[in-house]
C-alpha cells in the first residue's frame, strides 16, 4: 500500500521500466502491448501511489525526475528479487513434489527404517527423501493431513488404528515381538530378571504413553494385567510407575532396574546378547506385533508409486 493506502498494481512497475526505457509514451505503450491511454494512466497512477511526479513530461524524450533517477535502481532490485523468489518458490514446491517423504515412529526411524531404505535404493533410484520422526498418533496426524506419503509402525491385526479406520491401504513387511524384559538380578542366577513377572506381588511396569502405537496395543492386549500404581494392580500384574512415548527411553529406564518393559525386538537384540537386559517372562507374556508401511489412499507422484509397487513384491503378499 502507498499513500492514502491505495493498492499498488505490479503492472504499472513494468510501465516504468519500458518508459525510463524508451523516454516515449508511444513506443513504450506499444512494448508493454497496451493502449497509449491507458499506458499513460498505468504510469500516472504510480506517480499518485509514490506520492511524487517521475517523468518529466516536458522534455523530448520523457526524462527522469530526480525521484525517478532515485526510484529506479530501487525497484529494479525489487523485479529481480520478486522473479528469484518465484523461481526459489516453484523449484522447492517441485523438490517436494519429487521427493518421498515419509512419517516413522521414533523406534523404527532408528532400527528398521535405514536398513529397508537402503534395500529400496538398491532396486530404485528414489531421490530427495524427507523424513519425519515422531509418535505413532503425530505419524498418523501427518498422514491425515496429506503432509506425508506413507507412515511407517508397528501394528497388531487385532488392534486397528486410526489409518486403519479410515482405510489407507497397509502392507506388513515384517514381522516384530514386545519382549518384556528387565535388568538382570545382581545377585540372582546369570540370566535371572531383577523383576520377574508372574510372581505373586505386582511388579513395576515402564510403559507406553496414549501417543504411542505400541502403547495402544498394550493396552488392549494386556488389560487386566496392567494398573496405574501398586495399590491398584492385582497379584502377578503390573504397577505402571513410568510412562514415555519413546521405546528407547523405556529402554534405558529398564536398563536402570526401574521395571520391566515389553520392548520391540528389533530394538533390544544387542542389549539381549550382552545380557543388559533379560527376559522378564515366559513366551506367553510375549506380544506379537507386526511392521507396516501405510501409504495415501490417493495416487501420488511417479516415484511414490514405484516404490509402493516394489514394496508389495519385495513382501509378497496383497495389500490391505
Amino acid at each position: 500500500m502507498g499513500p492514502g493506502n491505495r493498492p499498488l498494481d505490479l503492472e504499472w512497475l513494468e510501465d516504468f521500466l519500458a518508459l525510463a526505457e524508451t523516454g516515449n509514451f508511444s513506443r513504450a505503450a506499444e512494448a508493454r502491448a497496451i493502449a497509449q491511454p491507458a499506458f499513460s494512466r498505468h504510469i500516472r497512477a504510480l506517480e499518485d501511489w509514490v506520492g511524487v511526479e517521475l517523468f518529466d513530461r516536458s522534455a523530448h524524450p520523457a526524462a527522469l525526475t530526480p525521484a525517478g533517477l532515485r526510484f529506479l535502481p530501487l525497484l529494479e532490485g525489487v523485479l529481480a528479487n520478486l522473479e528469484a523468489a518465484r523461481i526459489k518458490a516453484r523449484a522447492a514446491h517441485d523438490l517436494a513434489a519429487a521427493s518421498l517423504r515419509f512419517a516413522a515412529t521414533h523406534v523404527l526411524s532408528l532400527t528398521f527404517f535405514p536398513r529397508w531404505l537402503v534395500g529400496m535404493e538398491a532396486r530404485l533410484r528414489l531421490g530427495p527423501i524427507q523424513t519425519m520422526s515422531d509418535s505413532s498418533q503425530a505419524c498418523e496426524d501427518l498422514m491425515l493431513q496429506r503432509r506425508v506419503q506413507f507412515v511407517l509402525c508397528h501394528g497388531h491385526a487385532d488392534v486397528p488404528g486410526r489409518l486403519d479406520e479410515a482405510q489407507y491401504p497397509m502392507l506388513r513387511l515384517a514381522d516384530d515381538m514386545l519382549l518384556p524384559v528387565s535388568a538382570p538380578d545382581p545377585a540372582g542366577a546369570a540370566g535371572a530378571p531383577l523383576h520377574a513377572l508372574g510372581q505373586q506381588g505386582a511388579v513395576p511396569g515402564l510403559t507406553y504413553s496414549e501417543a504411542s502405537g505400541l502403547g495402544r496395543i498394550m493396552r488392549a492386549r494386556m488389560r487386566g494385567v496392567l494398573a496405574e500404581g501398586a495399590d491398584s494392580a492385582a497379584p502377578g500384574g503390573v504397577a505402571v510407575v513410568f510412562t514415555a512415548h519413546h521405546a528407547v527411553l523405556l529402554k534405558t529406564m529398564a536398563q536402570e532396574g526401574r521395571g520391566v518393559a515389553w520392548l520391540p525386538q528389533s530394538l533390544i537384540a544387542d542389549e539381549l546378547r550382552a545380557g543388559t537386559l533379560v527376559a522378564a517372562g515366559d513366551g506367553r507374556w510375549n506380544v506379537p506385533v507386526q511392521i507396516r508401511l501405510y501409504r495415501q489412499r490417493a495416487e501420488m507422484s511417479p516415484v511414490a508409486e514405484s516404490l509402493w509397487a516394489l514394496s508389495i513384491l519385495q513382501a509378497g503378499q496383497a495389500v490391505v
